[in-house]
């Protein structure tokens, strides 16, 4: 009797038109713009990248300390630190294209001019799958109001960046909303083609000893293990409100991790602070998914996405 050949679970997925190996990618601002991290991961084995912020220009950031560790994770107040459009084309680009991984940019900008500005400079730069566009800014023109926890502006921008860019569209949605099904809802009807959630939760340390902010910025956005079952949350209310795809992201560390957020209805996860503690977790992730699907006898990653059951 011939031996039976096991067949490997197919961990391919797709995001508005990016095909993907497999759907654990990094997240910005976690994985830098891919060379940092070369050397200790296989970038090939990633479903995607999606690269640090980037403005239209050279930015330095804020002020130091700009990062703390916290129970659970991390506070971060880095200040989207970049190369700006024609930096990390010229500098990174032929590097990131030698990879059989689609790269997603992580945008951003002051004003609403800025993001169209930013978004129509990478249309036609090869090699780049899809644009991440990060409405977690505060908008200079508003008295600093986030783009993010206002829908009216939210929905406006979003609308606005569509029309200046022919590439996949994924706004990464803020956190601190009361509610986040309204704001994908919007994010959809203004034209975004997936979403990403959760972007980082505002957050504060002091010490107690001087009595003043740990960060420079007095605040930061606070990421890891401890946010984790509030992203959870958010994609499972997010999904019951749009139809287009679901990046979830928040404290995974485990195979496990994100799992939670595939059968919350995620099409794709993406990997954050644990890559600065262990930069092999999203290889880890990967072949921790493979196992759950045979261990459950599923042939399909995409079986199980939104399989929550009541």
């Amino acid at each position: 009797m011939a031996d039976t050949v096991e067949t490997a679970p197919d961990m391919r997925t797709e995001i508005a038109g990016i095909r993907m190996k497999n759907p654990v990618m990094v997240a910005s601002g976690t994985f830098g713009y891919g060379p940092e991290y070369a050397d200790l991961v296989d970038l090939n084995r990633l479903g995607a990248i999606v690269v640090k912020g980037i403005c239209a220009e050279p930015w330095g950031g804020n002020d130091v300390p700009r990062m703390v560790e916290v129970r659970g994770g991390l506070l971060n107040a880095i200040g989207l630190q970049g190369p700006g459009v024609d930096g990390f084309v010229k500098t990174y680009m032929p590097f990131l294209r030698q990879f059989d991984t689609p790269v997603l940019v992580n945008i951003w900008g002051r004003d609403e001019a800025e993001y169209e500005e930013v978004a129509a400079r990478f249309d036609d730069v090869p090699g780049i799958a899809g644009l991440e566009l990060n409405i977690s800014c505060p908008n200079i023109k508003e008295g600093g109001i986030a783009f993010g926890t206002d829908l009216t502006m939210a929905s406006d921008l979003i609308r606005r960046v569509r029309k200046r860019t022919r590439l996949p569209l994924i706004p990464k949605l803020a956190p601190n909303v009361p509610h986040v099904g309204r704001f994908a809802k919007a994010a959809q009807e203004a034209g975004a083609d997936a979403i990403s959630l959760i972007n980082t939760l505002p957050a504060m340390v002091i010490d107690i000893e001087t009595r003043r902010p740990v960060l420079a910025n007095k605040v930061g956005g606070l990421s890891g293990p401890a946010v984790h079952p509030v992203a959870v949350k958010q994609v499972w209310e997010a999904a019951q409100a749009v139809s287009i795809p679901i990046i979830g992201m928040g404290g995974i560390e485990t195979a496990e991790d994100a799992l939670e957020f595939v059968i919350a209805g995620a099409t794709a996860v993406a990997v954050g602070t644990a890559n600065f503690t262990d930069p092999t977790t999203v290889t880890r992730v990967i072949d921790g998914m493979v196992t759950y699907l045979k261990r459950h006898g599923l042939s399909s990653i995409t079986e199980l996405v939104g399989s929550i059951r009541d």
